[in-house]
């Protein structure tokens, strides 16, 4: 039996004692591979490092290739683009999606889409998005609909800035609570805006922040997810412990008291060991949602990269620059919050600027690489608003790009007021001439509304431009003679006053009916008697008869001036005031039909032959009395009584005129001769059909007191508001209500204005302004401005601009230059020999004697043949 047993443990040795020889050898093996690696660690560095480098390298140039091959698109949003938080987060997800538009052999860090603000001194904000070409398609078409407008974005070069800084924000604080949830309004790009407000272009200022949206790998988001859970459950861990330690530290010190100690003396009885055991707490249970936050979920979770690169030329505003724009986004700061990433050592930060980190932000940012800090995880719900452009709860600033700065004599700008930029700086505003169509200004008297309309007036002459200044009170010319009394400027000016006075009145004339300009009778006939019904109120409906006598007696006059022109007799022209003895001297009226029998047409003549004879008397009332108003007032007598009239509106544009016409009043009588003022303007802007367009100079009318102009000749007024433009002449009104302006003018105004001003005033007077704003600002504070200060809405480049705040200019202190107190007198002297101005007493003479020189010219032409000759009297 043990002869059996031996044998059988003999085999059993021989396999183990086998087995033993490999398991050495491979133990052997090892050590002496774990010997020689450690001799020569050098070799398996130097291939992991190469093996690094290489991989490095491929994941750079496949990054680069596929970065080249990048769109841009730029969006500009509308004045009134104003976008529900539904339609910024759906935004978001196209960001977010576009991101992945991309062939699978892109690196992930060249997987992002860009979104970048930038001012440069050329717009306020320029809001760009920059991503893959795969993804132009789904960026181009936004949820913002029409209110932003998507184009081409053309690449962007800058020049070298002397010098340069670079920061990278992170996210600090809590790294699962989310960012502040700032509201849209007011927009929460504002804080961003207001940074870059103060921006000067000519000192090579820029801005620029760029945010990189990134949707991650599901294994980066676990991975960060198992790290914050861990980091949870070693925080509570550690708080349990804290708790047991304290536990235990307390429960010892009661043991330990005094009052302890006197018990057990008293009683005689230990606590003994069980009366001090201490159960330590159990560490509570870490909840997820708790532990991860916003990382919980997987839906619309990004990673970011927030890169800002501020330059000038300027020492010191750069690192100024930074400092705003760091403090801006801490408005989206709460438990979360975006820091300067970087290492601070006293006055000196060690980040982006320095090594070694510089070179990887230059290369990610000229590139467009994302490569985002590990705790840039957010949610779209936190970024939305830098998902969208600025909206209508924006304050944009004013660059200058954007509004011209004035310069004095420069034809091709009109200027507007002082601007003040958020950095306190001041500069004059101007609009372009060729675009600044119609003006209105509205406000109290004294609000500065005649002087902004002044200062723009002589700027506008001093640069060679031609203006008509109509003032029915007189105030704007002694106001405005001692900035016009230069010697270039005399020459070119003529002052129509009707307010003259004193012991040797001089007075310039007008012929409303004189032909010898080369006007179309009919046209004159037309314009003198929509003034008179105009301002009389007729029409077809309520006073036809009257319509029809004054046409009639007005066609006869006109063949009659027409016939003496051709005669060569302009000095016995037939003026208003032959209508009265035209319908009431019978001998005059036959000798007036007599001598025009051949100028009348069949319809005209046959009128007075088979009609007014059987009028009775009392129908020429209507017409005689106002004409009958205008003869009672010296003024208006000896003004409209000359056959050859010096006032010439058509003239007046043409040469290049600077015209001051200051009627006497509002009455009765000045409102006709306002109206015919006003009336005879639009016939001469529409006689400018003749000549082409290129060809037309461009003339500027200035009507203050609109609402007296308007009260005399509504409809013409708001014709010129409507017609003017196509003959390149400019309206600019002025008036204290715009609710008190006849309906026709104030839609015609507000339709076409190309500027749009107000002053301060009641907020009822405000309100239609305002409105036409959308109340912003409102009425309130429109009435809370200082005087000279205005709420104004501009035209530039085919663009809206405004409302801005602007602060009228004062002639004292914007023009104190070009102040010539002591050649006012020259001056008014020059101004009254253009107009051709004569005494008083020798007008009045003249008017009185005009009828029977018209009587004379009559007999003549039954007897004497015609010839024709021409006479271009009036401003040359």
């Amino acid at each position: 039996m043990g002869s059996a047993t031996a044998p059988h443990l003999t085999h059993t040795a021989f396999p183990s004692t086998a087995a033993a020889g490999p398991a050495r050898g491979l133990l052997t093996g090892t050590i002496e591979a774990a010997g020689w690696l450690f001799g020569h660690w050098w070799v398996p560095v130097l291939a992991t490092a190469g093996l690094w480098g290489a991989a490095e390298g491929l994941i750079r140039r496949l990054a680069a290739r596929a970065c080249a091959e990048r769109m841009a698109l730029e969006l500009v949003p509308a004045r009134y683009f104003d976008p529900g938080l539904e339609e910024i987060f759906r935004r978001g997800v196209q960001l977010a999606r576009a991101s992945t538009a991309m062939p699978w052999w892109v690196p992930r860090r060249a997987k992002a889409v860009q979104i970048r603000l930038r001012a440069d001194g050329s717009t306020p904000l320029r809001y760009r998005i920059e991503g893959p070409a795969g993804g132009e398609r789904l960026l181009s078409i936004t949820p913002f609909g029409p209110a932003v407008t998507v184009q081409r974005a053309r690449p962007l070069h800058d020049d070298p800035r002397t010098h340069v800084v670079r920061a990278e924000f992170v996210l600090r604080g809590t790294p699962t609570a989310p960012l502040r949830e700032v509201p849209l309004d007011p927009d929460p790009l504002q804080p961003l805006i207001d940074a870059v407000a103060d921006l000067r272009a000519e000192l090579g200022d820029l801005a620029e922040l760029r945010l990189d949206l990134q949707r991650a790998p599901k294994w980066a988001l676990r991975a960060r997810r198992a790290q914050l859970m861990h980091a949870a459950r070693r925080t509570e861990r550690r708080e349990a412990q804290r708790a047991a330690r304290w536990l235990r530290h307390d429960t010892a010190g009661i043991e330990d008291s005094l009052t302890t100690q006197l018990r057990q003396l008293v009683t005689g009885h230990d606590t003994g060991p069980g009366r001090r055991l201490v159960m330590p707490p159990v560490p509570r249970r870490v909840e997820r949602e708790e532990a991860l936050g916003k990382l919980a979920a997987d839906d619309h979770l990004v990673r970011v990269q927030l890169l800002v690169m501020c330059a000038s030329n300027t020492e010191g505003r750069a690192q100024a620059r930074l400092a705003q724009l760091q403090a801006a986004l801490d408005v989206f700061g709460g438990r979360s919050r975006w820091a300067m990433r970087g290492l601070r050592l006293g006055p000196w930060r060690l980040g982006a600027d320095h090594w070694p980190t510089r070179r990887g932000f230059e290369q990610r940012w000229n590139l467009g690489l994302c490569r985002p800090p590990r705790a840039n995880w957010v949610r779209l719900e936190e970024l939305l608003g830098l998902l969208k452009p600025p909206t209508v709860h924006c304050r944009l600033p004013l660059l200058p790009t954007e509004l011209p700065t004035f310069r004095f004599g420069d034809p091709a700008l009109l200027l507007q007021g002082i601007y003040q930029h958020p950095d306190g700086r001041r500069r004059l505003v101007a609009t372009h001439t060729a675009e600044t169509l119609f003006e209105c200004t509205v406000g109290k008297a004294g609000g500065g509304k005649t002087e902004r309309a002044l200062a723009q007036a002589i700027a506008y002459a001093h640069a060679g431009g031609a203006l008509m200044f109509l003032d029915p009170h007189r105030d704007s010319w002694p106001r405005a003679a001692p900035f016009l009394a230069h010697p270039h400027l005399m020459r070119r000016i003529a002052l129509i006053d009707l307010n003259t006075g004193g012991p040797d009145p001089h007075l310039s004339s007008w012929n409303p009916l004189a032909l010898q300009h080369g006007h179309a009778p009919h046209e004159v006939v037309e314009a003198v008697t929509d003034a008179f019904a105009s301002v009389l109120g007729w029409d077809d409906a309520t006073a036809p008869r009257a319509l029809t006598i004054l046409t009639a007696a007005l066609t006869v006059l006109t063949a009659i001036n027409q016939a003496a022109c051709q005669a060569g007799r302009l000095e016995d022209q037939a003026t208003l005031f032959q209508v009265r003895p035209l319908l009431t001297d019978p001998a005059f009226r036959a000798a007036a039909l007599a001598a025009t029998t051949s100028r009348l047409d069949a319809d005209t003549l046959s009128w007075w032959q088979t009609v007014f004879p059987h009028l009775p008397a009392d129908a020429f009332a209507v017409v005689l009395n106002p004409l009958a108003r205008l003869a009672a007032h010296p003024i208006t007598r000896a003004f409209l009584g000359q056959a050859v009239g010096v006032y010439n509106s058509r003239a007046a544009m043409d040469n290049g005129l600077i015209v001051w016409i200051c009627p006497a009043g509002t009455g009765p009588t000045d409102r006709l001769l306002t109206a015919l003022i006003a009336r005879d303007l639009l016939r001469a802007v529409r006689s400018r059909r003749d000549t082409p367009t290129q060809h037309r100079p461009p003339f500027r009318l200035y009507f203050d007191e609109l609402i007296t102009l308007t009260g005399a000749a509504p409809d013409t007024i708001a014709a010129m508001f409507e017609d003017f433009r196509k003959y390149r002449v400019s309206v600019h009104g002025m008036t204290q209500l715009l609710a008190r302006l006849p309906a026709p003018v104030r839609q015609s105004l507000t339709q076409n204005a190309s500027t749009l001003s107000t002053t301060t005033g009641s907020t009822t007077a405000i309100t239609p302004i305002t409105a036409e704003w959308g109340d912003t600002p409102s009425p309130t504070e429109v009435a809370a401005l200082d005087r000279y200060q205005h709420y104004t809405t501009l035209t530039v480049n085919g663009r809206r601009i405004g409302p801005l705040r602007l602060t009228g200019c004062h002639l004292d202190d914007v023009f104190a230059d070009q102040a010539r107190p002591h050649q006012v007198t020259t001056l008014n002297a020059a101004a009254q020999t253009t107009a051709r101005a004569q005494p008083l007493n020798h007008l009045t003479a003249t008017a009185t004697a005009q009828q029977a020189r018209v009587q004379a010219l009559l007999t003549h032409l039954t007897t004497a043949p015609v010839r024709l000759t021409k006479d271009n009297r009036g401003y040359q």
